[in-house]
């Protein structure tokens, strides 16, 4: 209990950044149809996110060595503060595309100090309760985020000026913080193709997650106004889609922990094409019925990325946990950067339906692949223990490599 509330200033911090940076993906959205921008050049504030936010995890670590971990947290808050206030002083979707970079810098920069401050003060004894807790923050903190735009009204300066505050805010508990900072931990080396050595699938596995999860969290508000959803249900929309991912954790962990992770892989995708499909199929439904095909889709394809990183971990020795999971990370932010402009070129040539399409043909290429690759190679002789891994920094390998590897 006591390293809990040593860690409050931590978790504090990440639950005001998490409000602030994820309110703005679909407040951007919203703001964006508002003003009459394309669905296209909608979908290219999403894809500009995840290009700051894989910049900034490579710079992070390397800005922390230089000025410290409390200096580096205030000058990537200062970022996204700045991108957040910037949106209402100059209405072009170019422009905002470069404001949403810096958004991914913060995110990403804030998440590699939280998660080196963690790493350097746990211990092997409290590191699966100081995970557990992280998880529940964040993930708690998205839901609300998601929320938020039910409140926020688009293209309004006092929306934005309210998500830059939380995100000034999250500067306070953590450099307020009486934790004297630790070391600086070196930075991991990026070698994507460890991850294709290690394993091709877990690659093709957490392209598709990015492919799903960055389509839908940036590109769904335009989904859901274009089938005919109030503000305050789009909130719903996205928020359920979260909160099934979260609930399929812990099942999924359990039968990735107990059966061939390969046959867990491709029963999951096989499970998102069905969601997918019904998703595109029935979208003139009552909201009930498109708030729960939302919740499915989220069971079904959010813990792809975590199924396909412990499958990957297997073949990896512990020397190389932190370097596989920046090379996990690496494909993520290459599927994501690109998803978000695919899925709203798609939907502003053919409706609403074909982002759903397009996800559940990616799915179905993971399908074949995942029975190409069992015909390859048998399984893992021996597994690491299955871990829901956030996708927060590059940094996260280090705060989850020791709990992977089984007593």
């Amino acid at each position: 209990m006591r390293l809990m509330i040593s860690f409050a200033a931590l978790f504090l911090s990440v639950i005001l950044l998490q409000l602030s940076t994820g309110g703005v993906g679909p407040l951007d959205a919203l703001s964006g149809l508002a003003l009459d921008f394309s669905t296209a050049q909608i979908g290219l504030l999403g894809s500009a996110h995840f290009v700051g936010f894989f910049i900034g995890c490579w710079v992070a670590p390397r800005l922390m060595g230089s000025i410290g971990h409390s200096r580096a947290f205030a000058a990537f808050t200062a970022m996204g503060a700045i991108g957040l206030l910037a949106h209402m002083l100059v209405i072009d979707p170019y422009a905002w595309s470069l404001m949403r970079v810096a958004s991914g810098l913060c995110v990403a920069g804030c998440y590699t100090v939280i998660e080196a401050w963690l790493q350097a003060k746990v211990t092997n004894q409290t590191r699966g309760r100081t995970m557990g807790v992280y998880r529940v923050v964040d993930m708690g903190a998205s839901l609300a985020a998601q929320m938020l735009i039910s409140v926020l009204a688009p293209a309004s300066y006092v929306s934005y000026n309210l998500l830059a505050l939380l995100c000034c805010a999250a500067l306070l508990p953590l450099t307020l913080s009486r934790l004297r900072e630790p070391e600086t931990p070196a930075a991991p080396r990026l070698r994507p193709m460890l991850l294709i050595a290690c394993s091709p699938l877990a690659a093709a596995g957490v392209l598709v997650a990015a492919l799903s999860s960055a389509s839908f969290r940036m590109v769904g508000p335009l989904y859901g106004g274009q089938v005919g959803l109030a503000i305050d249900q789009i909130a719903g929309f996205l928020a359920v889609f979260v909160l099934g991912g979260a609930v399929a954790q812990y099942p999924v962990g359990w039968l990735a922990d107990r059966y061939d992770r390969r046959w867990v892989l491709i029963g999951l995708s096989l499970a998102a094409i069905l969601s997918s499909l019904t998703t595109a199929m029935t979208h003139n439904l009552e909201t009930f019925g498109i708030l729960m095909t939302a919740f499915f889709f989220g069971m079904t394809t959010f813990p792809i990325y975590s199924v396909s990183a412990a499958h990957a971990h297997d073949f990896a020795d512990a020397s190389e946990r932190v370097e596989l999971s920046a090379a996990l990370m690496f494909f993520f932010a290459v599927g994501a950067i690109a998803a978000p402009l695919m899925a709203s070129t798609l939907i502003e040539v053919y409706g609403p339906a074909a982002m759903f399409v397009m996800i559940a043909a990616g799915h179905a290429v993971l399908v074949i692949f995942g029975l190409i690759r069992m015909r390859a190679r048998p399984g893992a002789e021996t597994r690491t223990a299955y871990i829901w891994s956030p996708r927060t920094s590059f940094l996260i390998g280090r705060l989850t490599g020791r709990s992977r590897e089984r007593d």
